[in-house]
C-alpha cells in the first residue's frame, strides 16, 4: 500500500512533461489536418457571431437581459429574416426572370447595332461586330439549364447545404455559450497567470471591437459616396444601390464588385434618367466611376480607417489585406487586420515580461517581481490572482466580463 501511495503521489519529471506535451501537440496537429475542411465554416460562424455581438449588447443593455437571452433573441430574429426575406422575394423573382432575360437579349441587339459600323481611329478601322455572335452564344449558354449538369449541381448543393447547417448551428453556440468556453479555456492556465490572460483577453477584445467600428465607418462612407455619385449621374435606384454597396463592402473586394455588377445591370436595362446617352455608354460610365472609386477606397480609405481603428500603420494594413487576398482568400482578407493587431498585443506583452518591464499601462515597475502576486497590493490581498480584472481596468466601451466559474443561470 505504501508503494502504491508513493507511485500515486509521484510527480512527473520535466522530461516526462515535455514528452507528453509534445505528443499532445502532434496529436492536435494530426487531427487538425484531417478535419481541416471544417475550419472555414467554423471561422465563418465565428465572424458572423462577432458581427452580431453589438446587437446582442444593445438588447442586453436596453432591456436589462442576460447575455444568453439577448443572444438567443438576436439569433432567432436574424434567422427568421434569413428565411422570410428569400421566401417572400422568390415569387417576384421568378415572375420577373423572363423579363430580365428578354431585356438582356435586347441589350445585346442594341450593342450589335452600335457596333455594326467600324470604328475609325487615325485611318485605322476597328471591326467589333464579330464579337456579337460570341457574346450572344455565351449569354444563351449562361441562361440555359443543362440537364447533363444536374447531378453535379445536386452534389454541390447538398455539400453546400451541409456546411450551411454547420455554420448556422455553430453561430448559435458561439453567441450563447462563448462565455463558458472562454472561462474554460482561461481556467486551463496556471492560477498565477490567469489574471494576465484576462487582461490580454480584454485588450484583444478591444482590438476586435475597434475593427468592427472601423468596418461600420467604412460601410457608411462607401454607402454615402456611391449613393451620391449614382444619384448625380441619374442611375435609377441610386440610394438603394449605394446602400447595397456599403453593405457589400463588408466582404473585401468581392462585395463591392457584386454591388457594382448590380449597378451595371440596372444601367444596361434602364439607362440614365437625364444623361442623353444610350444604355451601353451609360454602363461604361458606371464602370469607369466604379474603377476610380474602388481604387480610392482600397488604396487610401480602407487602410486609413482600419489603421486608426486598430492602431496600426496604414501601409501595413494595405499590404496585409492584399497578401491575404492572394494567399488565403476572402475570409483571410476579412480577419487579417485584427489578427495582426491581436498578435501585436501579445507580442508587446511577451516583450515586456521577457525584459521585466510593466506589461500593462497601469502596472508599476516595482510590481514586476513581488514575493507574491499580491505582496505589493495589501489593500487588494483579498483578490484571487486568477480572477479577471476589476471593472476599472475594462477598456472604454466594453461591458464587464463574467468571472470564471460563475454560474450561468438563464431563463
Amino acid at each position: 500500500m505504501k508503494v502504491l501511495r508513493m507511485l500515486r503521489n509521484e510527480r512527473w519529471t520535466p522530461a516526462t512533461r515535455y514528452f507528453v506535451v509534445g505528443l499532445i501537440l502532434v496529436f492536435i496537429v494530426f487531427v487538425g489536418w484531417q478535419i481541416r475542411e471544417i475550419f472555414a465554416p467554423l471561422i465563418t460562424a465565428g465572424l458572423i457571431a462577432y458581427i452580431f455581438y453589438p446587437f446582442v449588447e444593445i438588447f442586453r443593455r436596453r432591456f436589462h437581459l442576460r447575455q444568453g437571452v439577448a443572444a438567443r433573441i438576436v439569433y432567432f430574429f436574424s434567422l427568421a429574416l434569413i428565411i422570410a426575406v428569400p421566401a417572400s422575394l422568390t415569387p417576384m423573382l421568378v415572375r420577373d426572370l423572363d423579363a430580365v432575360v428578354n431585356d438582356l437579349l435586347k441589350t445585346v441587339d442594341e450593342i450589335e447595332l452600335l457596333l455594326a459600323n467600324p470604328i475609325v481611329i487615325a485611318n485605322f478601322q476597328l471591326h467589333l461586330n464579330s464579337l456579337i455572335p460570341d457574346l450572344r452564344n455565351s449569354l444563351t449558354a449562361l441562361l440555359e439549364f443543362l440537364p447533363s449538369d444536374a447531378f453535379k449541381l445536386l452534389e454541390t448543393t447538398s455539400r453546400g447545404t451541409l456546411w450551411f447547417l454547420v455554420i448556422i448551428v455553430s453561430v448559435y453556440y458561439f453567441m450563447t455559450d462563448w462565455d463558458k468556453a472562454r472561462d474554460w479555456a482561461i481556467g486551463l492556465a496556471p492560477v498565477n497567470y490567469r489574471h494576465d490572460i484576462w487582461r490580454l483577453y480584454r485588450e484583444i477584445k478591444s482590438v476586435w471591437m475597434g475593427y468592427l467600428r472601423g468596418q461600420l465607418t467604412l460601410m457608411t462612407i462607401v454607402a454615402v459616396v456611391f449613393g451620391i455619385i449614382w444619384t448625380i449621374i441619374g442611375l435609377p435606384g441610386a440610394l438603394l444601390l449605394g446602400l447595397l454597396a456599403g453593405l457589400f463592402s463588408l466582404i473585401p473586394d468581392v462585395g463591392p464588385f457584386a454591388a457594382t455588377a448590380l449597378a451595371l445591370i440596372v444601367a444596361l436595362l434602364e439607362g440614365s434618367t437625364w444623361l442623353p446617352v444610350n444604355n451601353f455608354v451609360f454602363a461604361l460610365i458606371v464602370a469607369g466611376i466604379y474603377v476610380v472609386l474602388i481604387n480610392v477606397k482600397n488604396i487610401w480609405l480602407r487602410p486609413l480607417v482600419y489603421g486608426r481603428s486598430v492602431h496600426m500603420h496604414a501601409g501595413i494594413v494595405f499590404v496585409s489585406i492584399i497578401a491575404a487576398v492572394v494567399f488565403t482568400g476572402i475570409i483571410g482578407a476579412f480577419i487579417v487586420v485584427p489578427v495582426l493587431a491581436s498578435l501585436s498585443v501579445v507580442g508587446r506583452y511577451v516583450h515586456a515580461r521577457l525584459l521585466g518591464l510593466p506589461a500593462f499601462a497601469d502596472e508599476d515597475e516595482d510590481d514586476e517581481e513581488p514575493a507574491s502576486p499580491l505582496a505589493k497590493h495589501p489593500a487588494r490581498a483579498d483578490l484571487d490572482p486568477a480572477a479577471p480584472p476589476r471593472a476599472e481596468s475594462t477598456p472604454v466601451g466594453l461591458p464587464p466580463e463574467t468571472p470564471p466559474n460563475a454560474q450561468h443561470t438563464e431563463s
